[in-house]
């Protein structure tokens, strides 16, 4: 039986306490303006958030989603539809370097991850204001009915699909294309995002406890992101990718007018892309494998 949750706001002084202090450390998280380097310990998060800000496209991307995901335009909750498009045209129309840093910032500490974890403000784009997740099926339901989530929903099986030849669960050049389709599917109806600040887990806001009979299918959607090797190792290795720029402002000492200089020399162009519906080319082609497939059977 489909279950399909209805969040109920958090109420009471306490949870409005909780809210707030949340909400507090999200802006902090999503701070747009550039850090000071002289009493900060190195944070690729915040390397990553300073290039994006030095970035014109990246900033104004960002701030747009950030607006959005921050502001409460009706009591019952944030304005998720508007959080979520915005949050699809920042993955689709930013600098693709710029962004996937953001989005995969390798971490070795708490501080870092959590970043990382407040990237795109998941208390409106990813959790919502419910205690607990919601069953899957109402998510993946929704996907399946989406002409935006069912196409990137299907081209991030094909692009993250594990393979047993390989260690990391990955075939050759894979990684990128799988990392692509991933970022492809936040600002989606099953928008995933890292589950703590002491790993690298990631899966989206909801559980199979409430499946009923469909409790197979509800846990090999989750399996998609919980036990998918490759995906798993894509994130964690990202930093063999991380951009010169980025890697450039590792270094204390640089000069930060060569910074800003080197953020729209050495990043490639990005695609801009008409309204949301717009993948990777990469993307596109699993899409249309996986619909040939289909075809088949």
């Amino acid at each position: 039986m489909l279950i399909n949750p209805s969040f109920i706001p958090w109420e009471g002084t306490k949870e409005a306490i909780l809210e707030r202090t949340s909400k507090k450390s999200e802006e902090s998280h999503v701070a747009l303006g550039p850090r000071s380097r002289s009493s900060v310990a190195p944070n690729p998060c915040v390397d990553a958030a300073d290039a994006c800000t030095a970035d014109e496209r990246c900033h104004r991307l960002r701030t747009a989603y950030v607006a959005q995901c921050l502001g409460r335009a009706a009591p019952e909750g944030c304005p998720r539809a508007r959080c979520r498009r915005a949050l699809r045209h920042f993955f689709a129309r930013g600098p693709p370097a710029l962004t996937h840093a953001l989005l995969f910032c390798p971490c070795g500490g708490p501080a870092c991850a959590e970043r990382r974890r407040q990237t795109f403000v998941p208390s409106c784009a990813f959790s919502g204001p419910g205690r607990a997740p919601p069953s899957c099926l109402g998510p993946l339901d929704a996907c399946e009915h989406s002409r935006i989530c069912r196409p990137r929903l299907l081209a991030f099986q094909v692009s993250c699909a594990t393979t047993a030849s390989n260690p990391d669960g990955c075939l050759r050049d894979q990684a990128p294309s799988c990392l692509r389709a991933y970022a492809g599917l936040v600002g989606t109806a099953i928008t995933p995002n890292y589950v703590d600040n002491a790993s690298a887990r990631v899966e989206p806001w909801c559980d199979c406890r409430a499946s009923g009979n469909r409790r197979e299918e509800c846990e090999v959607f989750r399996g998609l992101f919980t036990r998918n090797r490759c995906l798993d190792s894509a994130i964690q290795t990202f930093d063999g990718g991380w951009p010169p720029i980025l890697r450039n402002q590792l270094d204390s000492h640089q000069d930060p007018e060569q910074s800003l200089l080197q953020v729209h020399t050495l990043l490639p162009p990005a695609k801009v892309s008409t309204a949301d519906a717009p993948l990777e080319e990469s993307s596109l082609l699993s899409m249309l494998l996986v619909l040939a497939l289909q075809s088949l059977f």
